[in-house]
């Protein structure tokens, strides 16, 4: 008997740009699964930069840098000639980690879990009053982090470096989408891929058209967002990747499948 593939001929979303969305289309493919690209989010550049060129200038004042994401490391060294020494780095992730590496730093902190709240319990014990730290951020990133030092005495500043904003030509494509073969699998990467997606199916009144999608989620936070969507989910993996995410989807039917 022929072994079939564990995502044979399923529609999977890829909620990412074309940039961002080749290597976890080439994922889907390798499980056997059809890759739907449908950008959900989009990251633009900031059009009023004073902040961003204020904290270029202080960069030396600081003690630690922390990135959150790849995208907040590209639009913060825009522009910035590294001649100087960096403060200390912390980072979330190991694509963050290694897309910092390429600019040759070096990063002297990166937590066991790849979400907010692991940073902070593992970066605490770093922490001292006093200490002056910059987190360059998009404009719908939380502000967890930045609070949760703050209160155990950083002094912390936050400015926003790139905008997230919603590619108004995904309507067509969700449509033509939703109204053709829809889609199996919702994976989502992101709580601002989770908004998007909901926004643009009450925007073309296919509400329905998702009830019996299988849903993945790639962390705990963007579980959340979902289920106060009224969304049922129905994996998420202990490792907050991408790769992971899917494979915890696959699991997932793969239990199903053995049930029936």
């Amino acid at each position: 008997m022929k072994q079939t593939s564990p995502l044979e001929g399923m529609t999977v979303l890829v909620p990412r740009g074309k940039k961002q969305a080749h290597s976890f289309s080439a994922l889907i493919q390798s499980y056997g699964g059809i890759p739907v690209e449908i950008p959900l989010i989009a990251f633009e550049p900031l059009q009023d930069k004073e902040a961003l060129f204020q904290a270029h200038k202080r960069i030396h004042t600081y003690d630690w840098v922390i990135f959150t994401s790849k995208t907040a490391v590209d639009a913060f060294f825009e522009n910035l000639s590294l001649c100087e020494p960096f403060p200390n780095i912390a980072v979330i992730g190991e694509k963050t980690k290694k897309f910092l590496m390429d600019k040759g730093l070096k990063v002297q902190f990166m937590p066991r879990e790849y979400v907010a709240e692991g940073f902070i319990g593992d970066f605490l014990p770093f922490v001292e009053k006093g200490m002056k730290i910059l987190i360059p951020k998009g404009n719908l990133a939380r502000d967890y982090i930045a609070a949760s030092l703050s209160e155990n005495g950083a002094d912390v500043d936050e400015i926003i470096v790139y905008e997230t904003n919603f590619p108004r030509e995904s309507i067509g494509l969700l449509r033509k989408q939703l109204s053709g073969k829809g889609l199996d699998v919702l994976a989502f990467t992101s709580p601002s891929t989770v908004d998007h997606f909901i926004g643009a199916l009450k925007e073309l009144g296919y509400q329905n058209a998702v009830k019996d999608s299988v849903v993945g989620c790639i962390g705990p936070v963007t579980k959340e967002r979902a289920k106060a969507y009224g969304l049922q989910v129905h994996a998420v993996p202990e490792e907050y990747t991408v790769h992971s995410m899917l494979k915890s989807i696959i699991s997932y039917l793969e239990e199903i499948r053995r049930e029936n």
